[in-house]
C-alpha cells in the first residue's frame, strides 16, 4: 500500500512542477537549483508568529547588506563628508533608493522564477553576450576582493601591527572558513555575518555619540544642491559613491541567497527520502 502522507505530499508536488513547467517555457536550458547544497535547507515556520516567518527571511538581507559596508562605501563616504561637509548625504540617499530598488527586483525574479540573475543572462541573452556578462563579472569580482583582502590586510595592521602579506593569509583564511560553513547550511554563516554587522553598527553608534553630528546639518544635506552640477570634484566623488553603493555583485548575490534555504515544506532529507526533487516543495 502506499504511503497516505506520500500521496498527500505528491499532489501539490505535481501541481507545483506544472506551474514550474510553465515559467520554464521561456527559458533554454532547463537547470536545477543554485547552491544546490543548501537551496531550501531553512524551513519558514508555519502557523507561527509574523516576526518568526521574518526571521527566517531576514537572512539573506543580512548577507546583502555586507556589500554595503566594504573599504569602497566607506572611502567615498569619508572622502565626501571630509571636502564638502554634508552636501553629499543627498547622493547617498538616491543611490540606497536605487539600490533597493534593483534588490527588489532580484528579489521578485529569484522568488517567482526559481531562478538567480546568473541564469536569467544565461538563459535570455545569445552565448556572446552571456559570456562577454561572465568574463565581465569575474573581473568585477577579483576587483571586490583585491580591495576587500588589501583593505582588511591594511586594518589589521593599523589595529594589531600585523604585517601587510600577513594579513592578506589571515583574510585568505577567513574566506575559507566562512565558505565551509556554508556546506553546513546558511544559518552559521548568517550567525557570522549578523555578529559581525552588530559590531560594526555598535561601533558607528559609538562615533557618532563622540561627534556630535548637526542635526540641522545633516537635514539640509538630504536635499539635492545644484552644486554638485558645477563642482567637477564634487561630482567625482558623487559619480564614486553612486558605483560603490549600486553594484552589480549584490544584485546577483540577492537573487540567489533569497531562494539559498526557504522552504515551508518539510525538511529537504525527508523530501530526499520521499523522492521528490530538492527544488520543488509542497504548497502551504
Amino acid at each position: 500500500m502506499s504511503d497516505p502522507a506520500a500521496v498527500l505530499e505528491s499532489e501539490p508536488v505535481r501541481a507545483e512542477a506544472k506551474q514550474r513547467s510553465l515559467w520554464a517555457g521561456g527559458w533554454r536550458h532547463q537547470g536545477g537549483a543554485s547552491l544546490p547544497e543548501v537551496f531550501r535547507s531553512v524551513r519558514v515556520p508555519q502557523g507561527s508568529a509574523w516576526w518568526r516567518k521574518a526571521l527566517a527571511f531576514a537572512g539573506p538581507g543580512f548577507l546583502v547588506s555586507v556589500g554595503y559596508m566594504d573599504p569602497g562605501n566607506w572611502a567615498t563616504d569619508l572622502a565626501g563628508g571630509a571636502r564638502y561637509g554634508y552636501t553629499l548625504l543627498s547622493v547617498i540617499l538616491i543611490s540606497n533608493l536605487m539600490a533597493i530598488l534593483l534588490q527588489h527586483l532580484c528579489v521578485k525574479l529569484g522568488v517567482v522564477t526559481g531562478r538567480d540573475l546568473a541564469q536569467a543572462c544565461r538563459d535570455n541573452y545569445s552565448k556572446p553576450v552571456a559570456m562577454g556578462l561572465w568574463l565581465l563579472c569575474e573581473a568585477a569580482i577579483a576587483a571586490c576582493d583585491l580591495a576587500e583582502v588589501i583593505g582588511s590586510a591594511i586594518g589589521l595592521q593599523l589595529l594589531f601591527g600585523i604585517p601587510l602579506v600577513w594579513g592578506c593569509v589571515i583574510t585568505v583564511v577567513d574566506v575559507m572558513v566562512v565558505m565551509a560553513l556554508q556546506n553546513k547550511g546558511f544559518r552559521y554563516v548568517e550567525a557570522l555575518v549578523i555578529t559581525l554587522i552588530l559590531t560594526i553598527g555598535g561601533c558607528f553608534l559609538t562615533e557618532m555619540i563622540f561627534a556630535k553630528p548637526a542635526l540641522g546639518g545633516i537635514a539640509r544635506g538630504f536635499v539635492p544642491s545644484m552644486e554638485l552640477l558645477s563642482n567637477k570634484e564634487m561630482l567625482f566623488v558623487a559619480i564614486g559613491i553612486l558605483g560603490a553603493t549600486v553594484m552589480p555583485h549584490n544584485l546577483y548575490l540577492t537573487a540567489r541567497s533569497c531562494r539559498r534555504g526557504i522552504s515551508s515544506g518539510p525538511k529537504r532529507e525527508k523530501r530526499k527520502r520521499s523522492g521528490t526533487r530538492p527544488w520543488t516543495r509542497p504548497a502551504p
